[in-house]
């Protein structure tokens, strides 16, 4: 068995253990629901509907998901309890395809050629996770052989400075950053500067966790980009908005403002590992159109993953 054969498996394993709350909700209610059934009739959909929002995906794509259900039914003739997973898995995945925007889901920690180096601006409220994952996205990306530099733009708290430096410590790659209260825009500039004087392949640069009103968490943004832009041009080719997927409608909100306020090309989701509130997965990313990208499914600095939408489904409906 080659090296990437047992990477890929400690991988499934990890994904399989991250999602196992969710998933014991959704198989144990789904297997209820189809005792004693040949066909996909009303009352079982009925069911489904609420199997699915009280497991987060939302109104919205839920319904999507049970019109392409009962679409599917009335062509293939139902049997059982396996072959109504490999609908859901067929049908889910397909729904996340919709909103890949080209986005590497392939599993592995790559960025495009040509882009050097591949800046990605991090945003998110405070308590979501945001400065964990761009730690271990550092991880993620060192350990595929790449370069990796952060910028700690989030100046208004020392806290998140010396959680960064920590990260980066773990990560083993360096950290830019400034005094306490020095202009974020300043950092981000600094930060780039020293990416190209150094040959760095990517930089994460990290933004203040305050949820703003719209404008101005706009302005600051925008300026961050603007001055980046001045260094390398296109920056951040990347802007991962974070999000903590044990909060359910709250993450829906956060992404509602936060897409809002600016051009967000991805999403990270956090913590899936400690909730039953796994579909907010697919129901975020549906509605915002928006590819998610990462998921966060433990503590350890190897436990965010490059998100594989077939996989992450098949997990969820695995039948054991």
């Amino acid at each position: 068995m080659g090296f990437f054969s047992i990477f890929s498996k400690e991988k499934k394993k990890t994904l399989d253990k991250g999602l196992e709350k969710t998933k014991e909700g959704v198989w144990g209610r789904l297997k209820r629901a189809i005792v004693g059934r040949k066909s996909i009739d009303d009352d079982f959909l009925d069911q489904l509907e609420e199997i699915f929002i009280t497991s987060d995906v939302g109104a919205e794509t839920t319904l999507r998901i049970i019109e392409r259900i009962q679409e599917r039914a009335s062509r293939d003739k139902y049997v059982d309890m396996n072959e109504l997973n490999e609908m859901l898995v067929e049908e889910i995945s397909e729904l996340l395809a919709e909103n890949d925007n080209g986005v590497n889901t392939n599993g592995e920690f790559r960025v495009p050629q040509g882009k050097k180096p591949y800046v990605i601006m991090v945003v998110g409220v405070n308590g979501v996770g945001k400065t964990t994952t761009i730690g271990k996205l550092a991880y993620g990306y060192k350990q595929a052989g790449y370069k990796v530099m952060l910028g700690a733009a989030d100046t208004f708290r020392a806290a998140a400075v010396e959680q960064l430096d920590e990260w980066g410590r773990r990560a083993g790659v360096p950290v830019v950053k400034q005094q306490l209260g020095s202009d974020a825009a300043a950092v981000a500039f600094d930060t780039l500067q020293s990416a190209v004087a150094n040959d760095i392949d990517v930089v994460i640069i990290d933004t203040a966790g305050r949820l703003h009103n719209k404008k101005g968490l706009m302005d600051e943004l925008s300026k961050i980009k603007r001055v980046m832009e001045k260094v390398v041009p296109g920056a951040p080719q990347e802007v991962l908005l974070v999000l903590d997927g044990s909060t359910g409608q709250n993450a829906f909100e956060q992404a509602r403002q936060f897409s809002a306020a600016t051009q967000v090309t991805d999403l990270a989701i956090t913590k899936l590992d400690g909730t039953a509130r796994g579909g907010v997965v697919i129901g975020i990313s549906d509605q915002f159109k928006i590819p998610v990208k990462y998921i966060g499914l433990g503590e350890g600095i190897g436990d965010l993953q490059v998100f594989d939408k077939r996989e992450f489904v098949e997990s969820l409906f695995a039948n054991r």
